[in-house]
């Protein structure tokens, strides 16, 4: 009897090597659109940052920390949205929404990473705006290519290094209850609701990171544009006040809301109603705002759409010593498009090797396969 019981006791603490998304929705009229709806989304959100990236970089007049670190934004923002967007596409043309431990614990790891380097990017934004606007006698002094360089290896190795700690917290659980996720992709509520194993050191992880993160960059914009805004309703000059703001307001627009949804996802309180509540904010702060970035970017600064048009052969071009050309080189327009054409299909097929090169058994669906042949 003790040596049945210790069996079945084992056989329900068996460890699930392949987990089951519930996915973005189950109205099979309703796939048709959204998948149409999240691909423009995810091809904007791939040829808007990759494009802002090139401008940046090929623009004299965006040579500053500002469009630097803008820059910089562009490219985590690009990765983060293709860890999910190109599953989640995939998902919406399958019956069966699988991805192996491994390869969940590869998204997880890589998305994590990408937020918490999103968060302290926009928080560095934030202090950059901050010494241009309040000390701008001392802004070159301050913000120099040597600091600009280290605060984002800083970001970028802090992001990763919380990734690790979180990811090896929530995946040494065990997972024996269910293998089925209700979610669309791989995150730290819906895994560790599945757990069967002591959750209390996966949860006191996941604490005490977010609250150094969202917490300490939160606290630095607040601090900041508290500054800025004091400062600004200092400046006699209503245009000065106008300028001063617009420098200002696509940041705080993008940081509202990358913020905003985040709070509302992971703060709360969970029930029912909650996980469907919880998918909607998924959407918007995984998939939606890496587009919207880039957009509001350009569509909100004056130099930022001067720089495009100069691009597109619109305006003369400065080349950067004062003097300018009628027409920038034509190369520019085709060094965009090669580049998101490179970024494209690099996307295609590395990710799915990679989680595969770590995975015991390489499973394909046939839409899954079409989609990424098409």
């Amino acid at each position: 009897y003790f040596r049945a019981k210790e069996l079945m006791n084992l056989k329900n603490k068996t460890q699930v090597f392949m987990f089951e998304f519930s996915g973005l929705t189950d109205d099979k009229e309703l796939t048709p659109f959204l998948f149409v709806l999240f691909l423009f989304i995810y091809i904007v959100s791939i040829c808007g940052n990759s494009g802002m990236m090139t401008i940046v970089y090929i623009s004299p007049s965006l040579h500053t920390p500002m469009y630097y670190f803008l820059s910089y934004l562009s490219m985590v923002d690009l990765f983060y949205s293709s860890v999910i967007a190109p599953k989640m596409l995939s998902d919406l043309l399958s019956d069966k929404k699988l991805i192996t431990f491994i390869g969940c614990a590869l998204q997880f790891y890589f998305f994590s990473a990408m937020i918490g380097t999103e968060l302290l990017v926009l928080s560095i934004m934030a202090y950059d705006r901050y010494v241009a606007i309040c000390r701008p006698l001392h802004y070159i002094l301050i913000m120099t290519k040597k600091k600009c360089l280290s605060l984002v290896l800083l970001t970028l190795s802090m992001g990763f290094l919380h990734s690790v700690a979180q990811t090896m917290s929530l995946f040494s659980l065990e997972y024996c209850k269910s293998n089925f996720i209700d979610h669309f992709y791989c995150d730290i509520p819906p895994l560790v609701r599945l757990s069967c194993s002591e959750t209390r050191t996966c949860t006191i992880v996941t604490l005490f990171f977010v609250c150094l993160f969202t917490i300490s960059s939160t606290m630095t914009i607040l601090v900041s544009y508290t500054l800025i805004i004091s400062s600004i309703l200092r400046i006699n000059s209503v245009a000065g006040r106008r300028k001063a703001f617009s420098t200002c307001s696509s940041h705080l627009t993008c940081a509202s809301i990358f913020y905003g949804t985040i709070y509302l996802n992971y703060l709360t309180p969970s029930s029912s109603s909650h996980k469907k509540q919880e998918k909607v904010f998924s959407v918007l702060y995984a998939v939606v705002t890496p587009m919207l970035n880039p957009l509001i970017y350009s569509l909100r600064n004056q130099e930022v759409k001067r720089a495009i048009m100069q691009c597109l052969c619109l305006q003369s071009w400065d080349d950067g010593n004062g003097s300018y050309l009628t027409q920038p080189p034509n190369s520019n327009v085709l060094l965009i498009e090669l580049s998101m054409v490179d970024l494209f299909y690099s996307s295609v097929i590395t990710p799915k090797m990679l989680s595969d090169l770590l995975s015991h058994s390489w499973v394909a669906l046939f839409t899954s396969t079409s989609f990424v042949q098409w």
